[in-house]
Parts: C-alpha cells; structure tokens; sequence
C-alpha cells in the first residue's frame, strides 16, 4: 500500500486528480499519481482512448493507462484504483477531509459518462 502525503485536484478544461505518494525508497520524496480527463477534447479521440487516464511517475509505459474502477473506502481512508495495465492502494490517512471532499467532486466530474466504476464516492 503507498502513503499519500496529500491530493491536489484541478476542475477547468482539464479535470485532475493528483495523489502525492511518498516515495518508499526515500520519504522525504513524492511521487505523483496522476489521473487526468479533458471532456473538451475528447471528440477528438477514438472512443477506446476516451477515459481517465492515469500516470505514475514511477512507471514510464508507452501504452495509454486508463482507470476502470475506482473505490473509497472512508471508514479506513483507503482508495483502490484498478486501471487498463495494473492495481494501486492508497493510504489516505495522512490527507486532509478537504482534499478527500474536493477529490470526490473531481471524480464524479470525470465520471459524466459513467466509463468508470466509482465505488463509495
């Protein structure tokens, strides 16, 4: 399970999501974990490409990652991410009710479509 510092979201033309996960090799350091969607945009896509794609800055792949499911647990703070190539857990419990509060609005704006299974959000 990785620790998230804390989240940062954005909701303009782009809508985002980003989890700062502490590095395990080095805890002074974050990673990010991006999960990003431009509505604006996407006509211009194909309609497999159209979702919420996710980035890790600790893997770098060629291929397009997209979530599929995404679960909050509030009870435990734990948010489960399934995406297009693998699994993610995320600890919550360092992040603060405001940051958990304006995730959750990001990500119902990101699921208009309903490509995503959201699960507690």
């Amino acid at each position: 399970m990785e620790t998230v510092a804390f989240i940062s979201t954005e909701n303009g033309d782009d809508l985002i999501v980003s989890f700062a996960v502490i590095d395990p090799a080095d805890p002074a350091e974050i990673e990010s974990l991006t999960l990003l969607r431009t509505p604006k945009h996407e006509h211009l896509l194909e309609d497999w490409e159209r979702g919420v794609s996710v980035s890790f800055e600790r893997y770098v792949e060629d291929e397009e990652e997209l979530l599929s499911e995404l679960c909050l647990d509030r009870k435990s703070a734990v948010v489960r991410l399934t995406t297009s190539l693998r699994n993610f857990e995320l600890d919550l419990r360092k992040v603060d009710d405001r940051e958990v509060t304006a995730m959750r609005k990001v990500l119902a704006q990101m699921n208009y479509d309903r490509r995503i299974r959201l699960v507690g959000v």
